[in-house]
């Protein structure tokens, strides 16, 4: 496991961290000294951290669960917004519920963590946003995929604007762009394997380093940022 320092004694909450990238981003944080609450919609029983069962979607369920974190662990210094769901649907087919449900997760739900957390990263001057957004936002993705670029676009517009209008006060706002990480949700995209220049799909552990780092006093100076992690797949 990496280790960064800066870390040690920060309550980080980690949004969809059953599995998959959040459950690295939640022991990679835990790893590093951070006191870490991890949402799911079923409660993630990590060693040594604090599971918590949220459906970030709904407002009533963020304000509960951060009063949980609160209560137990303390003020929140880093969010990571990881939470987020990957429907597979041609455009044509793309039900209106679809449409909705992946961005009331994807997007929503980051909008209403971020919203719950900043006043208490105001509170303190300090605090660290990291939005995991992907390089399906920049470019649209491949085909039938079009509620979740939508999604992933606004993201990491979010966090732009969010690192613009806080800068001031201690708070930074960063996004990530991956692109096919080795996790459950691209099961099925191994022939895509050979379409990346390093010739392997990324680690949840290279996502979740990355992470840390920009969630560490030493990335102060680094806001508004939407930096790509994703073996030579988009160069731009």
């Amino acid at each position: 496991m990496i280790k960064v320092d800066g870390l040690d004694g920060r309550v980080a909450v980690v949004t969809g961290a059953g599995r998959g990238i959040g459950q690295s981003l939640a022991e990679t944080f835990s790893g590093n000294g951070a006191q870490v609450a991890a949402f799911d919609l079923v409660a993630p029983t990590h060693e040594g951290i604090l599971g918590i069962a949220c459906d970030v979607a709904q407002e009533s369920a963020v304000d509960a669960a951060f009063g949980q974190v609160e209560a137990e662990l303390g003020t929140v210094s880093v969010l990571v917004l990881n939470a987020g769901i990957f429907p597979i649907v041609p455009f044509e087919e793309t039900s209106l519920e679809v449409w909705e449900r992946t961005l009331s997760i994807n997007l929503t739900g980051a909008f209403l963590c971020a919203r719950r957390a900043v006043p208490r990263m105001r509170e303190q001057s300090y605090g660290r946003i990291v939005a995991i957004g992907s390089s399906a936002g920049k470019t649209g993705g491949t085909k039938a995929v079009a509620a979740y670029a939508a999604s992933k676009a606004g993201i990491m517009a979010m966090a732009k604007s969010i690192a613009n209008e806080y800068a001031r006060e201690g708070i930074t706002a960063n996004a990530l762009a991956p692109t096919l990480i080795d996790t459950p949700m691209i099961a099925g995209a191994r022939d895509l394997q050979d379409k990346i220049p390093v010739g392997r799909f990324g680690k949840p552990e290279e996502v979740a380093a990355l992470v840390c780092y920009l969630a560490s006093e030493h990335a102060g100076y680094i806001t508004g940022e939407v930096t790509d992690i994703n073996g030579g797949y988009l160069i731009d």
